[in-house]
């Protein structure tokens, strides 16, 4: 398995990817018996760790696939991967801004829920702003306009009676950016983790907004989730029928306290610089919140209010058919080849 962590833009379209990596990938697959899956995620330090599990706990090969995992910036820089035909899927990233795309003719769809709940907070260093109405007339670090933590951003802040036109939106980049940038004051406030709120001893002229918890405060908006292109659905259903149902283990693995270990092992892995007491407070978001979506599958209702949301944004005109946007079934089928690996 290869992992490349990196931030070029997907969205170049078609030749977004060389290819020839994904390509030696595949060859290398076909040679062990597994199937090659290439596979492209957002970036983040949760999701990185979490991603070394499922690699480490050999979750993948026992369904069969040998995957090749980038690692990108926000999920926007997915799609052109996608459409282009050099990514198979998404198994874990924002998915509101394909909704849009789709109304515009891109054949993509989502296939299951990952993390069910926002895992951020809105944090700042300046003591005028305590508060989300405090920040009409402020600043907000984020993503690409209309990405996964631009939307959240939005959708809280309008939950909560802010005038979102007051507000400026700045793309920062990556998540980990952006948490550096409220930290720092080049915004008046920023995402971070959750969990940091925790440990905000360790950042003493950091605060939490008040009201801006998004793992308690937006419950409705589905995190991130599996989304794929009409074409790999179609030519690579069985790969993503095997990609998902080793995620489901993965997720249902986590989220049990026995699996404490190995996530302080897989974490230290790819966060080498990362000390103990993050990982703890990583690790006690999961067990808290449970935020994976074991279940895998999405409901209407779930994928209807992330639309509406785009509506609200000027993103999109109509909320578009379910299964216009999603396609469960291959969820259900994953959650049965789980059932039939495991004899339950």
């Amino acid at each position: 398995m290869e992992v490349q962590h990196t931030r070029r833009h997907l969205l170049a379209g078609a030749g977004a990817l060389s290819g020839l990596t994904l390509l030696g990938g595949a060859r290398q697959a076909r040679a062990q018996g597994l199937v090659p899956a290439s596979l492209a995620n957002a970036a983040g330090n949760l999701n990185l760790a979490v991603q070394q599990c499922i690699l480490d706990q050999g979750f993948f090969e026992k369904y069969g696939v040998k995957p090749t995992i980038i690692n990108v910036a926000d999920g926007s820089k997915i799609m052109g991967g996608l459409i282009g035909g050099d990514i198979d899927a998404s198994m874990m990233a924002g998915f509101g801004q394909i909704f849009p795309a789709i109304e515009k003719g891109a054949k993509l769809k989502v296939i299951a829920g990952a993390s069910l709940l926002p895992s951020l907070t809105l944090f700042s260093s300046k003591k005028d702003v305590k508060n989300l109405k405090d920040l009409e007339g402020k600043t907000i670090g984020t993503g690409s306009i209309g990405a996964l933590i631009h939307q959240l951003c939005v959708a809280l802040l309008t939950k909560n009676g802010v005038d979102v036109s007051k507000v400026r939106f700045v793309n920062i980049g990556a998540s980990g950016d952006i948490f550096r940038s409220a930290l720092m004051g080049t915004t008046d406030a920023g995402v971070g983790e959750t969990a940091i709120l925790e440990d905000l001893d360790s950042y003493p002229n950091l605060h939490e907004v008040a009201g801006g918890n998004m793992s308690t405060g937006l419950p409705e908006y589905t995190y991130q989730g599996a989304w794929t292109s009409d074409r790999a659905i179609q030519t690579k259903r069985d790969t993503l029928v095997r990609c998902l149902a080793a995620h489901s283990e993965l997720y249902a693995f986590l989220q049990k306290p026995e699996s404490k270990d190995a996530f302080f092992k897989s974490r230290a892995k790819v966060l080498p610089s990362s000390g103990g007491k993050e990982a703890l407070v990583q690790w006690d978001y999961i067990q808290h919140y449970k935020p994976y979506a074991t279940g895998l599958v999405l409901s209407e209702e779930r994928l209807a209010y992330m639309q509406k949301l785009n509506i609200e944004t000027k993103a999109q005109t109509a909320i578009m058919p379910f299964d216009k946007v999603a396609d469960m079934s291959i969820a259900r089928d994953a959650l049965a080849l789980v059932k039939k690996t495991n004899g339950t």
